[in-house]
């Protein structure tokens, strides 16, 4: 069966709509109904479903919410990201942060560095990147990126690291050479970040709706950047307060430069533009 020419009705975009803000905490407007529509069509043809309502109910089932969600979440959310993003907090990083943080806690140690919101890798294999070549200058630094994210399928291409060559531009030429190996057919447009770096970033799924994140050590690093945009007010101070749980007294949290934390209960203060550190 194929989908059949009636739309999304506005009691079943209500239904949906409601189903992801109480699982996912995403606040979608009602004019993202057409977007809706048109994402969701996608999963009625993989399904042999014939009509937006019948996904509705299969979907609000316990068998649907247990199956059925995950991929609901994933064809909605909007994964918008570059290699190298908000430049100037990569400087700070290296320039600022990391210095701190090794005057602090002893240049030998092991850093732990959190990318939320991952999308398709391009963030956190810019930690990746950054880290390593600072570690070249600081003996026995070494390091960790976590990097989470709502959807599965974006952690899945993420995890591959392959992209194309003109999402790879804004890395520096000097660091394309040295982190992204080309493919062996000379008519591909691909390139994939080299094993060494894949190696030290970890992907896997966080729902910040999830009471419990499963991190059991604190990080030293924070990036959440153009996530809690998607959220309302209230729930997006809930989801910052439980991200900064998991960051370490010192520790640097990097925002989003069109996100504000101010006015929140929180235990940051700021340091720079859209860059905070944490109470000690």
């Amino acid at each position: 069966m194929t989908a059949k020419n009636e739309g999304l009705s506005h009691a079943d975009f209500d239904r949906l709509r409601t189903l992801i803000g109480n699982e996912s905490g995403i606040n979608l407007s009602s004019d993202k109904k057409t977007m809706m529509e048109v994402r969701i069509k996608r999963r009625l043809h993989s399904l042999h479903i014939a009509s937006f309502g019948e996904y509705c109910d299969l979907v609000l089932t316990p068998q649907g919410l247990e199956r059925e969600l995950v991929h609901l979440i994933d064809v909605i959310t909007t994964n918008k990201t570059d290699f190298f993003r908000e430049p100037g907090h990569f400087d700070y990083l290296v320039s600022q942060a990391l210095p701190d943080l090794a005057a602090r806690h002893g240049a030998s140690r092991k850093s732990l560095v959190w990318s939320a919101g991952c999308s398709t890798g391009e963030e956190p294999y810019t930690l990746a990147m950054v880290l390593s070549e600072y570690s070249q200058g600081a003996p026995g630094f070494r390091f960790n990126v976590l990097a989470t994210d709502i959807c599965t399928e974006v952690l899945a291409k993420a995890a591959m690291g392959i992209f194309r060559s003109e999402v790879v531009t804004p890395v520096p030429q000097d660091l394309r050479r040295k982190y992204f190996m080309r493919s062996r057919d000379p008519q591909s447009d691909v390139l994939r970040i080299v094993p060494e770096v894949r190696s030290l970033v970890e992907f896997r799924r966080v729902n910040f709706m999830d009471s419990d994140f499963g991190l059991s050590d604190l990080r030293e690093i924070i990036f959440c950047r153009n996530v809690i945009i998607y959220f309302d007010r209230p729930t997006q101070v809930r989801i910052l307060q439980k991200l900064t749980r998991h960051l370490a007294p010192g520790g640097y949290y990097f925002a989003g430069h069109s996100e504000s934390l101010q006015g929140m209960d929180l235990p940051l203060v700021p340091v720079a533009p859209s860059v905070y550190r944490k109470n000690r």
